[in-house]
């Protein structure tokens, strides 16, 4: 079975990052194609054969990404794999788009359907910071890239959906059904720390949608201490409406969130999340998560056994769940007992067998279809 890997691009490191990861664990061998590669903002790939785009040789393609958004979806298809069996598509943008050949089987990793052309179009729209002009061109040019979306998923021969939140966008969007199978957490990193600090910990990459916001309302009133890891465009906004006890720790490495997430008194996750893998490694952590019970967090958040929740996306609702958050009422053991059902083992042994299983029957189809016509 000769296999082929396929991604948006890699230039951040992120939740669907370390699903293609995964997937370069399971078959190393597997050349991987992407719009364009950062090597100095990810890890784990020095030694795959990465297949960039036109894209990569354009100016300032790896800072002014959004640049070329319009040429995104003819660099997709002009990568060329014919000369595979399988095409795995890593996915939450443009990579279900490839054209492949009759007898290659296509399964696409599905991580949302396209954010800022389905769910969050008009608030992606809002929240860019760019010339009024060519900003008010966007909404035409989303149109575009929508048609072409709702396009490329005829293309796909079986989604994975990386969530029943992202199943249910699939159908209501694509209209096409899909398999569950969740991303894979890294839990043997995380550890149960005898010692609980005197703080609250959150994270991630700071944009608009995950709700920052809100954890810096909310702590500038209590006065308890938060620690946020993670770099992103709304970093020194978020820094200059905080108080003191409010701590942007930048980026950190996968050492120091470790320690993070293993000392803090509670995981506090305010935003809607796909699937949500930070949650999971606080739980891998033996600590409890505050979240809000939309998207990811409410298929992994078990109430009053790994965490608690908050009713409302607002700060008023957050708060008040905080103040009756008691991080001794916790036990770490059956948390992290929990988070291990998430293991980047059982995610590669599912995500090989889901392949192999629908290549043999893909295959077998083929072969009768042409001994039919013949």
């Amino acid at each position: 079975m000769n296999i082929a890997l396929v991604h948006d691009y890699l230039s951040q490191d992120g939740g669907a990052e370390r699903v293609l990861r995964a997937f370069h664990e399971i078959w190393p061998e597997a050349p991987i194609f992407v719009l364009f590669y950062d090597q100095n903002k990810i890890e784990g790939f020095d030694k795959a054969e990465i297949k960039q785009s036109f894209l990569s040789k354009l100016p300032l393609h790896k800072t002014k990404y959004r640049w070329y958004l319009p040429w995104m979806p003819l660099a997709t298809e002009k990568h060329n794999l014919n000369n595979y069996d399988v095409v795995l598509s890593s996915t939450s943008a443009f990579a279900k788009g490839v054209i492949t050949k009759p007898n290659t089987m296509h399964v696409s990793y599905c991580h949302t359907p396209t954010r800022y052309l389905w769910t969050d179009t008009h608030d992606y729209i809002e929240d860019l910071k760019m010339n009024p002009f060519i900003k008010a061109l966007l909404p035409k040019l989303i149109h575009k890239l929508r048609l072409w979306d709702k396009m490329s998923v005829d293309r796909v021969d079986h989604f994975i959906a990386n969530s029943d939140t992202v199943k249910s966008r699939i159908r209501k969007y694509y209209r096409r059904d899909s398999d569950i199978i969740y991303p894979p957490v890294d839990s043997s990193s995380f550890y149960i720390s005898p010692h609980i600090g005197d703080y609250f910990v959150s994270g991630g990459r700071l944009v608009a949608y995950k709700r920052f916001d809100l954890l810096v309302r909310v702590f500038n009133r209590l006065k308890y201490k938060l620690k946020i890891f993670g770099i992103g465009p709304e970093l020194e906004a978020l820094k200059k409406i905080s108080k003191p006890n409010i701590e942007f720790l930048g980026r950190v490495s996968e050492e120091e969130k470790a320690g993070l997430l293993s000392r803090a008194k509670a995981f506090v996750h305010p935003q809607v999340e796909d699937f949500g893998i930070t949650p999971i490694e606080s739980m891998a952590s033996g600590r409890p998560v505050i979240a809000y019970p939309v998207g990811g967090a409410s298929e992994t958040v078990i109430p009053h056994k790994t965490g608690m929740f908050f009713a409302k996306q607002n700060w008023e609702s957050l708060l008040d769940t905080i103040i009756k958050f008691d991080h001794k009422n916790w036990n770490p053991y059956t948390i992290r007992e929990h988070a291990l059902r998430y293991s980047g083992d059982a995610f590669k042994t599912q995500v090989e067998s889901y392949v192999r299983d629908r290549y043999d029957n893909f295959r077998q189809d083929f072969n009768s279809c042409n001994f039919k016509v013949t």
